[in-house]
């Protein structure tokens, strides 16, 4: 059934290609294209799309997981094969006879449609679940609040399609509110999880209940139940638990990125792109901002310092130079404070709406920075910060960011007091535990509009 689904999904998915050109080209020429320059390109991106959309988890099962995300994963995948389309085209001498806009059209209405049709689907699929139907009745195994906040969960998502119907107290000293019937004889619970034909049986345990494990694990080993194991790890691990594979085997990361590889690669592309195109679109302004530099004092344009980067690799990251020519003592370095003589006019307004950090746009190009991500800090500042402010190292998981969860959120400029410091870091931390492709929109969109009143900038 799985398979079919599939393979539904995939026929979707390029017919969505074919009828996004199609109304492209209505709307671009009032008729559908001559087919001999425009449908090679449709059928590169229908292959592209055939190959490349598994690799961004599209096909897989969304139960109970955000729909905004499916619709960011769809929008990056169908990027990244219209670019690698585009690379097609230009490489076989044909990109010239494509019209430009209706390229646009073809691209935003595509996606759009494949983003739709998911949405429709689910939401048929959440109109049948408040009905009753397409339910996945689940039998969990737990002890204390976290097997209650477990309960929870499906209870405020039911739209997910999960449904509890049994729940099996493994600590009886603990004891846990269920509206489900609750057990806590395991031969008991064993015979209703079969005789009510439940899906599945979630392990809401910590890890010091191993033996407990172990025993249904053994237990249903033969039967058509899919056995989850949900730990407890809050009072081990640093972000939520985060499971990953490490040859062949699964490992649940307690200190480590919470980012998975996959995630990391989806970053990188985005990362690669979005660079390209702002370097594209800014390119004007960063000739104008470079000469109004130069004239603004003597020195160089750019202002060059090496910083830490992802696992504490050190780069060199580029800047427009804002201040006047100064020297510092050895292993000191002065913030900018309000009224610094040693901004410039034009340094100021660049250092007050953020124009100054356009030129790390090649950062990211060069793989030492992403778009977004935690703000990369001077080394002698790491040096400091690091001893006193509680998982500041913890920021050295993924690549620094031009912007970031704690930018948008009022954090920048100055950090004269410690608690500023633990504020900022505190943000940096949330967004490791809390990323999404999803959140990386919110951030990047919430720096365009808040860029140009940097209030605590100077």
């Amino acid at each position: 059934m799985r398979d079919i689904q599939g393979l539904l999904a995939r026929l979707f998915d390029v017919c969505m290609v074919v009828c996004g050109a199609g109304v492209a080209s209505l709307i671009r020429f009032d008729h559908i294209t001559e087919p001999d320059y425009y449908m090679p390109f449709v059928a590169f991106s229908a292959a592209f799309s055939l190959a490349l959309f598994p690799g961004f988890g599209v096909y897989e099962s969304w139960r109970g997981r955000s729909k905004l995300v499916l619709s960011s994963r769809v929008s990056l995948a169908w990027l990244v094969v219209q670019t690698c389309a585009l690379v097609l085209m230009f490489s076989l001498h044909r990109l010239d006879q494509v019209s430009r806009l209706w390229f646009v059209y073809w691209t935003a209405t595509s996606a759009g449609l494949m983003i739709l049709g998911r949405l429709a689907t689910h939401a048929v699929l959440a109109r049948m679940r408040h009905a009753g139907m397409n339910f996945h009745q689940v039998a969990i195994v737990g002890c204390g609040r976290h097997c209650e906040s477990i309960m929870t969960s499906i209870e405020r998502a039911s739209h997910t399609g999960f449904r509890t119907i049994a729940v099996f107290n493994a600590s009886p000293e603990l004891p846990i509110r269920s509206r489900a019937p609750l057990f806590d004889d395991f031969d008991t619970f064993v015979k209703h999880v079969r005789e009510q034909n439940v899906d599945e049986v979630w392990l809401a345990l910590p890890l010091s209940q191993e033996r407990t494990i172990l025993r249904f694990v053994n237990e249903f080993r033969d039967d058509l139940v899919n056995v989850r194991f949900i730990p407890d790890v809050r009072s081990l691990a640093l972000f939520e638990s985060c499971v990953t594979e490490l040859l062949g085997v699964a490992a649940i990361n307690l200190l480590a990125s919470p980012l998975s590889q996959r995630a990391l690669l989806q970053k990188e592309v985005f990362d690669r792109l979005f660079a390209l195109f702002a370097l594209g679109v800014v390119s004007p302004l960063l000739i104008a901002i470079a000469i109004a530099v130069k004239l603004s004092s003597r020195g160089p344009v750019f202002f060059r310092q090496r910083r830490k980067g992802a696992d504490g690799r050190v780069f060199t990251i580029y800047k427009f130079r804002s201040m006047r020519m100064h020297t510092e003592e050895a292993g000191v370095l002065s913030q900018a404070t309000r009224n610094d003589p040693r901004v410039t006019r034009v340094g100021a307004f660049l250092r007050r709406t953020s124009l100054d950090e356009l030129p790390q746009f090649f950062n990211v190009l060069r793989g030492d920075m992403s778009v977004v991500g935690p703000r990369p800090h001077a080394i002698e500042h790491d040096d400091l910060y690091q001893k006193v402010v509680s998982g500041y190292i913890h920021r050295y998981r993924i690549k620094p960011g031009i912007t970031g969860w704690a930018q948008v959120n009022g954090l920048r400029g100055e950090t004269d007091r410690i608690e500023k410091m633990e504020a900022r870091v505190a943000h940096d931390l949330y967004y490791l535990g809390n990323w999404s492709f999803a959140l990386d929109m919110r951030i990047i969109a919430a720096t365009i509009f808040k860029g140009l009143r940097g209030i605590n900038a100077y």
